[in-house]
């Protein structure tokens, strides 16, 4: 999937928009990829003089992805959006620094009435960035 497709299937939007692919699509996973422009503004804030992507975004590329595979696999009913409900065991290995292409994996691991929960991993190259377990469910727009 093109970024047009992924716009189609979440409400992200530049500059709060953290993929720019989808390489995978799977019953039960997705894999998407996003380029860390070394322009982007929040790098003025985020150290000048040692940038480095916040930990908190690379958790919202692992969700919105999994808002992707929500809306590819069992879309919400008009008029919800996906919101994240819970966070839990968020591990930060390394640092995403401007320039690093960040994969994204996010398995689906249990659904339960209008919640899914997903495990998720952040990489570059072969390296782990975060790895993180959440939930996102429907909420209305």
């Amino acid at each position: 999937m093109n970024l047009d497709d992924i716009k189609a299937c979440i409400p992200h939007r530049e500059p709060f928009l953290w993929l720019d692919e989808v390489v995978a699509l799977e019953a039960n996973s997705i894999h998407a990829r996003k380029f860390v422009a070394p322009e982007i503004d929040i790098f003025q804030g985020h150290y000048p003089d040692h940038p480095v992507l916040p930990g908190v975004i690379l958790c919202e590329a692992a969700m919105q992805a999994a808002a992707v595979f929500i809306a590819k696999t069992d879309a919400p009913e008009a008029g919800k959006v996906p919101v994240a409900t819970r966070l839990n065991n968020t591990k930060f290995r390394r640092m995403v620094k401007p320039g690093e292409t960040i994969d994204i994996q996010v398995t689906l691991t249990e659904k339960l009435g209008g919640a899914y929960f997903f495990t998720g991993k952040i990489s570059v190259g072969k390296e782990t960035a975060v790895r993180l377990e959440f939930a996102v469910t429907a909420a209305d727009g």
